[in-house]
């Protein structure tokens, strides 16, 4: 009697795994990986900045939004020429290729952080989050923190 109840048990968990697993890969550090994260500091009186990062999966994700506490509003925007002028816009959505590193630089993709709430000097901390969508429509987070760099001490654009 009690062998065909653990038995029953141990069947009953064996179905469990595949849900385990499917929680498992949803976990936003183990999908996505982002590295260089980096601010540009402000001068005085100034309201807006860039923050710049590389970010990567192991899958096809999506970037739906981004956030940060120290701006009251964060948007992704693409820099390009167009007819010869520097143009920037808002970007809803990013695609991010499995296994490809998607570079946010200046003079390209960068999150715009609005409104900050304080002036930012070299070597500060800024807390951001990007928000994602897999291919199956989960939402992931994915938070960190961006390193303050003084203007001019950025790196050369490798886009």
């Amino acid at each position: 009697m009690h062998q065909r109840k653990n038995r029953r048990l141990g069947l009953a968990l064996l179905g469990l795994l595949p849900l385990l697993a499917v929680c498992a890969t949803v976990r936003a550090d183990e999908v996505v990986t982002v590295t260089d994260a980096w601010v540009r500091a402000t001068a005085p009186g100034q309201t807006v900045t860039g923050a710049f990062l590389e970010i990567s999966s192991p899958v096809r994700v999506r970037i739906v939004g981004v956030e940060s506490e120290i701006a009251e509003s964060a948007e992704i925007h693409l820099s390009a020429m167009d007819n010869g002028v520097m143009k920037m816009r808002e970007v809803e959505k990013i695609e991010v290729p499995a296994n490809q590193a998607l570079r946010f630089a200046p003079g390209g993709y960068h999150i715009m952080l609005i409104d900050l709430k304080k002036p930012l000097a070299r070597g500060d901390k800024v807390p951001l989050a990007i928000k994602l969508e897999r291919a199956d429509k989960t939402r992931i987070e994915v938070s960190f923190e961006a390193t303050v760099r003084a203007i001019g001490e950025e790196p050369p654009n490798k886009q």
